[in-house]
């Protein structure tokens, strides 16, 4: 790798842990990590992978169209330096794809006809945990990768992994609060609706809300909607008005 300025280092790593801003858009970041990436090390393309919520390796990003075929046969296959670096937490450098057909049968070959000679792979990572991995790949097998390279790109992929599972947990705790939110919102609706069948039947709170339950199971309905109803259109349960 050619020398990188210092402010160009920072620039990069600043844009790969910018992930709070109000307009942050995550297939965006994705690409922009890609090509920072490739640009850094001047390869021939760059491909990053991301865990689903299942936990499997999905194809997110890549610098051009013949990155994204060969990433997505390495998924088909599975086998290839991504899974690899994604399975064991460890980066996986200066790979060549000519004598690496006994390791990866399919993919090598494969990678090879599309022109690449060289591999590198980077797990996205935080601790023990991997969330992804970003794979480098070059288009000659002299252009090896020192050790400084190797600490670069690795502690862009670790700042990346910083900045995505940062973002996933904001992210989970604006559901969160969505869900809490409607949860309050729920229970006032469902104390009126008590208050309303109390009064309509003359019977306690407690026993005006064991009726609401046992309609809302009767009637394979959520308690939540029975008790809107009962607020909005009491007429439209008469199993509830009835004495």
């Amino acid at each position: 790798m050619g020398t990188v300025s210092a402010e160009r280092l920072a620039t990069i790593f600043v844009e790969a842990a910018d992930t709070l801003v109000d307009e942050f858009d995550l297939l965006e970041f994705l690409h922009m990590l890609a090509d920072r990436a490739n640009s850094l090390v001047g390869a021939a393309a760059t491909g990053l992978m991301l865990t689903d919520e299942r936990g499997r390796l999905q194809f997110m990003a890549g610098s051009d169209e013949n990155v994204r075929l060969v990433e997505l046969f390495q998924l088909q296959n599975d086998e290839g330096p991504c899974l690899e670096a994604f399975h064991t937490g460890r980066a996986m450098i200066n790979v060549d794809l000519a004598s690496a057909t006994d390791r990866w049968p399919h993919f090598a070959p494969r990678a090879a006809r599309a022109g690449f000679r060289s591999v590198h792979a980077f797990p996205l990572r935080l601790r023990q945990r991997v969330i992804g991995a970003l794979n480098v790949f070059g288009a000659t097998t002299g252009g090896n990768f020192d050790d400084s390279d190797v600490k670069i790109m690795q502690a862009l992929a670790d700042v990346a992994t910083i900045g995505l599972m940062q973002e996933r947990t904001i992210r989970r705790g604006a559901v969160l609060t969505e869900q809490l939110q409607l949860a309050l919102n729920s229970r006032i609706i469902i104390e009126q609706a008590k208050g309303a069948i109390a009064q309509v039947h003359g019977v306690s709170v407690d026993e005006a809300f064991r009726r609401i339950r046992a309609y809302s199971r009767n009637n394979n309905r959520r308690l939540t909607d029975v008790a809107e109803t009962i607020v909005t259109d009491l007429d439209a349960l008469p199993g509830l008005i009835r004495p």
